[in-house]
């Protein structure tokens, strides 16, 4: 467990299911057949502070990527009671998933091993993935910072 390969931009995005916070599923072959694409973040924790930094970031940013055609996706290993928490606390307009069996960070190799104090764990490496209508990968980023990556992210996908 922890050390799937990476994925690269030009790869086929892994498909899946998954349960967003009211509990309803969705699957991103669905979601691309609409003819947008899909920006998913996975980030370690609601309501931490860098967590909350690059969510709002999102959100601030919410109207440039949908009027763009991106659905924005963040995904943690929280609960949907944890995840309801943080969007009503911070007024995030975007869907978060509930991956508490770790099948979407695996998927996209964001659960590794981590090491802080010396203590060596298994946690989601803070990333960004964007897949095009198609289901390919055009951006990857492992290993982001909270501040600042949204910008990037924007610049990088030339929305205005």
């Amino acid at each position: 467990m922890g050390d799937a390969a990476e994925l690269s931009v030009g790869d086929s995005a892994p498909e899946f299911e998954a349960s967003v916070t009211d509990g309803s599923i969705i699957r991103l072959s669905e979601m691309l057949s609409s003819g947008d694409g899909v920006i998913l973040y996975f980030y370690p924790r609601d309501n931490t502070s860098g967590c909350t930094v690059q969510a709002c970031d999102f959100r601030d940013s919410f109207g440039r990527f949908t009027d763009s055609g991106w659905r924005v996706i963040g995904i943690s290993t929280d609960s949907a009671q944890s995840h309801q928490k943080f969007i009503d606390k911070n007024s995030l307009p975007f869907e978060l998933v509930v991956d508490e069996n770790f099948a979407l960070h695996e998927a996209y190799g964001t659960w590794r091993e981590k090491n802080m104090y010396g203590k060596t764990y298994m946690g989601t490496l803070r990333s960004t993935f964007v897949i095009d209508s198609n289901g390919i990968l055009r951006w990857v980023r492992y290993k982001v910072s909270p501040k600042g990556h949204v910008d990037e992210l924007l610049s990088d996908l030339g929305v205005i």
